[in-house]
């Protein structure tokens, strides 16, 4: 009799937990977890929830991105949407530089992941990346983007 209000209570937190979720609210850095939103991604199955998979890497001015930045699309309940279809377009999201985003920066999911295989960066500088389909989106973690240097000659 003693454990009753503790299974209630811990029903509770879950549920809580799991709408919170599935309504976009919980968001920051910790545990993988970096700005993310909800909103209806195009398959009205509920609210899609977009994350980074594979999150921007450092890299030299103008050279492509490199492992391609992922984009995954969860449904309400943290899952792999693999129906998602929406378009999922990718931007630069602090940009102080006035800095150019190359590459495919519009593309559609495969499986509930959308992969970016060709990004590069036009100027150097720390950036974050925006990914948004409808209501949804998410920003990416900072990544740095580094001026190439040549190596001095030594006589």
């Amino acid at each position: 009799m003693g454990s009753e209000p503790m299974r209630i209570a811990h029903a509770v937190l879950i549920l809580t937990l799991v709408t919170l979720t599935s309504g976009g609210c919980f968001g920051g850095t910790g545990s993988g977890l970096v700005g993310t939103s909800g909103g209806d991604g195009g398959t009205g199955n509920g609210a899609a929830v977009l994350d980074f998979f594979v999150q921007p890497n450092t890299a030299n001015v103008g050279q492509v991105i490199s492992p391609p930045v992922e984009v995954v699309v969860r449904d309400s309940l943290g899952s792999i949407d693999s129906a998602f279809t929406a378009t999922i377009t990718i931007e630069l999201a602090s940009n102080s530089t006035g800095a150019a985003l190359s590459g495919t920066t519009s593309v559609r999911p495969t499986n509930g992941i959308a992969t970016f295989s060709n990004l590069a960066v036009s100027e150097a500088g720390t950036y974050t990346l925006q990914a948004a389909s409808g209501t949804a989106s998410v920003t990416s973690g900072a990544f740095t983007i580094s001026t190439v240097t040549a190596p001095s000659q030594s006589r």
